[in-house]
């Protein structure tokens, strides 16, 4: 019996540990979380194309939630990261223009230099793989641990045409290719 209570007292603290909550960011205990809207726009080797949506970042105890309400994608699996500057403008890159350019590359603060996904000792900016149904639609809530709102300030949101394998094998990050969305925070908001 000793040992069963004493087990529980270990684990009990755990359990809490990995519960997400929102919490106010803004300080000062108040009831309602912080949010920030973030508009996402398709983005080609000419610039910054049609609304495709929004995601909405709110803090939590479990680091950052992202709700997307997105469309007009791609069905099936997408490569999402925060990538360093807050610009979705097109850019020279290998010898021709391409989309998202401007964005720079995934928010790595500690200079890691690896892509390791979101639960990995990689990118900071490495997201969940963004999932988009059938209909070209993307609304399944996710969390990244990594991140807080006082990360995505002066940052942009990059949506990439294929998957992520969360490795640098056998393509760099993830082998997502091109970016075909983008969306921007400001460091003013």
């Amino acid at each position: 019996m000793h040992k069963l209570f004493l087990i529980s007292a270990m684990i009990l603290p755990l359990i809490a540990a990995c519960s997400i909550d929102l919490v106010d960011e803004r300080g000062g205990g108040g009831r309602s979380p912080s949010r920030v809207t973030v508009k996402m726009f398709a983005i080609t080797a000419k610039g910054t194309g049609d609304d495709i949506g929004t995601l909405m970042l709110m803090g939590s105890r479990g680091g950052l939630r992202i709700e997307p309400a997105l469309g007009s994608l791609p069905p099936g699996a997408h490569g999402f990261h925060l990538h360093e500057n807050a610009n979705c403008g097109a850019g020279m890159k290998d010898g021709k223009m391409q989309a998202g350019i401007g964005a720079g590359g995934h928010f790595d603060p500690r200079a890691t230099g690896k892509h390791a996904g979101p639960l990995g000792n990689g990118h900071q900016g490495d997201l969940p793989v963004l999932k988009v149904n059938t209909e070209g639609n993307a609304f399944e809530m996710m969390y990244a641990l990594h991140l807080s709102l006082n990360d995505m300030r002066g940052r942009a949101f990059v949506i990439h045409e294929g998957g992520d394998n969360f490795s640098d094998q056998p393509k760099p990050l993830g082998g997502g290719g091109a970016r075909i969305a983008c969306g921007v925070l400001s460091a003013e908001k």
